[in-house]
């Protein structure tokens, strides 16, 4: 009788043991990370009977295994740390997308409406209504540049808190998996395994797989987490660190620290994968070679639109005022640059003025001290800029278009700077012109046939040569104009028809009626040619040029003037519109490179195919994720469909059993009523 009730309670403990189980898959069907569990069990060691063999004496429990696959667990992992990226990464890009191609956000319609305005002015150079529109169409555009400027900045900062807040939770989720390590392994001593132990560091490890790219090494039942190139998150029971901190480079945008109890690294460049990976690459790759761009085009057009407003004459017969600000005004100059920590102390910075917009270029550049003078410069897409040396040349000028000034301190060798030209000019483009009357529309020069010429020949008017440095000191800018007013009126007088040679002789008298012999040459009658002119005045050298065509008589001439009361004339107004097409950003040797608008174009279609890419990548990643995830659920998901089934089939191997049990006890009570 003791055998057949064994055997009965052992079933009775192997089905309890089945229906709790089942109970537990049931009720964790939603837990995330669980994987499903299943008891198996198998026959107890029969009892010798003698010659007859052996009877069966019931069933003992073997395991309650997990079913899980280390294999597909890790692919799930990789598929997580994947997605995470891809997705913050087109999340963000989708925003500054938008941001810049949407009519309503862009640059481009507000740069259209600028040049419309200057299209209407040229018609009607004198009217002040039209004027101050075009004064206004410049506000808007440069309110446009501020704002998108500003958008892009929110999104550095958004970037910020999203790292900083992520980086808490990585180290909570480390912090975890450690502590997970230590009671997995203290059960695994013991002889238990600690099955929903191991589900939660599985899921804490794919939860941190989402945030930032770990790599997973089982060391005797033990995670070890890998960050990056390979620094130790968590090893054992011991949790590093992640923390987000200024960075040496860029104090406004936060770096990646890697800290343990004895060192400190900068891990930002090679951390790659989950959320926190995205949020980095989006940021090296996207926003601030954008930012770089829109700075570069905002301040090609400031300066190209000062410039040659500043060729022309106002209503008032002077030159005209520059309509934006001054790009290298002194509270721009020195944010230019950002001295990296650690640098030794007092060591100052650079001041970096541009110097040829149109030789600017997208990059930063890094700058490094090999001597207290000395220091070499390379750009961020790792081109060398060169060496230089400020005991020689206090200010030497880089090939990209602008120059070095060094103040406030003495650099040490070893000091390391970041050059951010054109980072923040979007930000800094204002209108500073209040007076439309000062706006130099028309040119400042004039020619005139002399009223005795009986020749067939005529001249265009003239253009001035000389540039005019809008950017100079007053005194110097004034001394430049004081020179060209001086230096006129002129006269162009053409002399007698060589026979033999068929040429003609022109010669150039300046205002005192001196002839100036080096502005002298020679013009085939009937043809056309532009006729290289200059005046010198008080040291300065005034040039300009005209195109003679015709045959001009013997003595005929042409006088050239300043244009003081061509307040009708629009030609410096119409090579004002002619900027919306002339190719001034990014020039190279042969004078190629883009407008304005294609500069613009080009930025919105790089970001815009960058934004297509990201869109396939995490279309792609959606799908792997989707994948593993479908097949970690095929083995070690909770089918309720089938736990209802085994809920059954246990419930009636338990009845089973007590009826087994029963049939001992009756036995037992037959047996005795017999005795």
């Amino acid at each position: 009788m003791a055998g057949l009730l064994s055997i009965g309670i052992s079933g009775l403990a192997a089905s309890q043991a089945h229906l709790s189980t089942v109970g537990h898959n049931i009720t964790n069907a939603d837990t995330p990370g669980f994987s499903r569990q299943q008891v198996t069990q198998q026959s107890s060691g029969g009892q010798y009977i003698g010659p007859a063999g052996f009877i069966g004496s019931g069933t003992t429990l073997n395991d309650v295994r997990r079913m899980y696959s280390g294999f597909i667990d890790t692919q799930l992992q990789s598929a997580t740390a994947l997605n995470g990226d891809t997705k913050s990464y087109l999340d963000s890009i989708s925003q500054i997308n938008s941001l810049l191609a949407d009519s309503g956000t862009g640059v481009n319609v507000v740069l259209k409406g600028f040049f419309d305005s200057v299209q209407n002015v040229v018609s009607k150079p004198t009217d002040l209504a039209s004027r101050q529109l075009l004064m206004t169409s410049a506000e808007s555009l440069s309110n446009r540049f501020g704002s998108v400027q500003t958008q892009m900045e929110d999104q550095g900062a958004y970037v910020n808190s999203q790292l900083k807040t992520m980086t808490d939770t990585v180290n909570g989720l480390a912090d975890k998996v450690a502590k997970l390590n230590v009671a997995i392994k203290t059960a695994s001593l013991n002889g238990i395994k600690p099955n929903d132990l191991m589900d939660s560091r599985d899921q804490a490890v794919r939860e941190l797989s989402g945030l930032v790219g770990v790599k997973v090494v089982d060391q005797d039942g033990q995670f070890a987490l890998f960050l990056g190139s390979g620094q130790p998150l968590v090893i054992g029971n011991q949790a590093n660190t992640l923390t987000a901190e200024p960075s040496k480079d860029d104090p406004s945008r936060l770096a990646m620290i890697f800290t343990t109890p004895t060192t400190r690294i900068d891990i930002t460049n090679v951390v790659t994968g989950g959320t926190v990976g995205g949020l980095l690459r989006y940021r090296s790759e996207v926003l601030d070679p954008a930012m770089n761009e829109l700075g570069r085009l905002s301040l090609v057009i400031a300066d190209q639109v000062n410039q040659q407003l500043g060729q022309g004459l106002d209503l008032n017969g002077e030159f005209g005022a520059t309509l934006f600000g001054d790009i290298n005004a002194a509270n721009v100059v020195n944010q230019r640059s950002i001295a990296q920590g650690g640098n030794s102390a007092g060591s100052g910075n650079f001041d970096v003025r541009i110097t040829d917009t149109s030789q600017l270029s997208k990059y930063d550049y890094e700058v490094e001290f090999t001597s207290a003078t000395e220091f070499t410069v390379r750009r961020s897409d790792g081109t060398d800029m060169g060496a230089f040396d400020l005991a020689i040349d206090p200010e030497p000028e880089l090939a990209d278009g602008f120059s070095l000034s060094f103040a406030g301190g003495a650099p040490a060798a070893g000091d390391t700077f970041t050059l951010i030209p054109t980072r923040h000019a979007a930000g800094d483009i204002s209108v500073a012109l209040t007076e439309p009357k000062r706006l130099g529309l028309a040119a400042p020069l004039s020619a005139t046939t002399g009223s005795g010429n009986y020749g067939t020949g005529s001249i265009s008017q003239p253009e001035l040569k000389t540039h005019l440095d809008i950017y100079a000191p007053a005194a110097d800018q004034q001394a430049q104009q004081d020179a060209i007013k001086a230096a006129m009126p002129v006269r162009v007088v053409f002399g007698e028809v060589d026979a033999a040679t068929g040429m003609q002789d022109y010669t150039l008298y300046d205002v005192n009626g001196a002839e100036i012999t080096a502005a002298a040459g020679t013009y085939i009658p009937g043809q056309s040619k532009e006729l290289p002119l200059a005046v010198t005045v008080a040291g300065i050298t005034v040039e300009f040029s005209a195109t003679v065509s015709g045959s001009p008589a013997n003595n005929d001439s042409f006088t050239i003037s300043f244009n003081r009361d061509g307040q009708s004339d629009n030609r410096n107004a119409l090579k004002l519109q002619d900027l919306q097409s002339k190719a001034t950003v990014d020039v190279d040797a042969a004078g190629k490179g883009s407008s304005f608008t294609t500069a613009y174009g080009s930025l919105i279609s790089e970001v815009g195919a960058k934004t297509a890419q990201a869109q396939a990548d995490n279309g792609a990643t959606e799908a792997i994720l989707t994948q593993a995830t479908a097949t970690r659920e095929s083995l070690s998901g909770v089918n309720l469909d089938e736990e209802a089934t085994n809920l059954i089939k246990f419930q009636q191997y338990y009845t089973a059993s007590s009826q087994i049990i029963k049939a001992a006890q009756e036995t037992f009570n037959t047996l005795l009523s017999a005795l």
